[in-house]
């Protein structure tokens, strides 16, 4: 009889340490109590995997410490925990997590890259873990309208490529594509490398059916630098040996002008492309419960608020208010040039490559 004394003691004990963890717990505030039981369940499960791995295009290290404890402090976890993430250039990350795929050796849990028709193929091949996030509620508009895909990833924040120059040495009015042209002189701009970019790629593909072939000639006439990380562009037009690039990136005018530079950017009148980091869960992720985790906290208000005010990035989620407008403007206020990113198959990139790379000739 006192061991089942004992045993019902402990139970109750159980009972109460797991109530009061749901009362602690960030995550788990104004959820229902399905929804408690299912963060805890995965908080327990993520807490025994110990660790949670992600590879990345934009994040930067000081956004990714600043998501890091967040994220610990969202669901209650130890400071044991280990969030691992590595930022790569987008060729790159397709390249090894292939790699991985192909070698049935993956070490990696959610990759997330500004490349959606590769995220699509990722996902109808069955690379992708499928997983219905409860933050998707949020994410139904982006969903639909080609920024992600039900059941299996929405983007944790979209980025885009616009000219952008140092206004303290260029002095630069233009409200379009074509005013670029011209606007300083050769050999002083810098292109995104479609040649060795899956984001550049991206970006022409889009930017092509607004701009005619005509016009990217014209620009090669201007005898442009080609580069793929966006921090080095940026870096280049501070200094002045660029006074402006054509595909400069607002979130990185946003952390350079906190060190006190002078980069502006318009965002050309005839639209934009919109690159959403599609994240997604790999289906063979070492650690699927920290992944879950990871995603819905990423996608949550709180990750959102945290990301968007580190990377400056477009939030797709529904009545988010950004923190930095002028950088990080609502996704509803920006004129985005229309793409079917799942029809756009590898073959059709690969041509349009080929095209860019027989014009510009990096």
């Amino acid at each position: 009889m006192q061991r089942i004394w004992t045993l019902l003691a402990a139970a109750a004990a159980a009972a109460i340490a797991t109530t009061a963890l749901a009362q602690d717990v960030p995550a788990t505030q104004g959820a229902s109590e399905p929804e408690k039981a299912r963060i805890l369940a995965l908080i327990e499960a993520a807490k025994k995997e110990g660790s949670v791995t992600y590879w990345d295009v934009v994040i930067q290290p000081e956004t990714n410490d600043a998501l890091t404890a967040a994220f610990l402090k969202y669901y209650g976890l130890p400071s044991s925990f280990k969030v691992n993430y590595q930022l790569l250039a987008t060729g790159n990350l397709v390249t090894r997590v292939e790699q991985e795929i192909a070698a049935d050796r993956v070490t990696v849990d959610i990759a997330a890259v500004g490349s959606p028709p590769w995220v699509f193929e990722r996902a109808n091949k069955g690379d992708a873990l499928e997983y219905e996030s409860p933050q998707y509620q949020f994410y139904q508009q982006a969903i639909a309208n080609g920024l992600g895909k039900k059941g299996f990833f929405a983007f944790n924040g979209a980025y885009l490529f616009v000219p952008m120059w140092d206004a303290g040495r260029t002095n630069f009015t233009g409200k379009s594509w074509n005013d670029v042209i011209g606007a300083v002189p050769a050999g002083r701009i810098t292109v995104g490398d479609v040649s060795k970019s899956v984001a550049y790629l991206a970006t022409y593909a889009g930017q092509k059916t607004i701009l005619p072939q005509e016009y990217f000639k014209k620009l090669a006439a201007m005898k442009p630098s080609f580069l793929v990380r966006s921090e080095q562009i940026a870096g280049r037009v501070v200094s002045g040996e660029d006074l402006m690039s054509f595909t400069g990136m607002p979130t990185r005018a946003y952390q350079y002008n906190q060190k006190g530079a002078q980069l502006k950017f318009i965002l050309p009148q005839e639209g934009v492309v919109l690159l959403p980091q599609d994240m997604f869960i790999l289906k063979k992720a070492p650690h699927p419960n920290a992944a879950k985790l990871w995603i819905d906290f990423i996608l949550s208000e709180t990750g959102q608020a945290v990301l968007v005010k580190g990377e400056a990035l477009v939030s797709g989620r529904a009545g988010f208010k950004s923190p930095l407008p002028e950088y990080a403007p609502a996704i509803d206020t920006l004129n985005v040039i229309k793409i079917d990113w799942e029809k756009l198959s590898t073959q059709e990139l690969e041509k349009l490559r080929s095209e860019w790379t027989a014009i510009f000739n990096p």
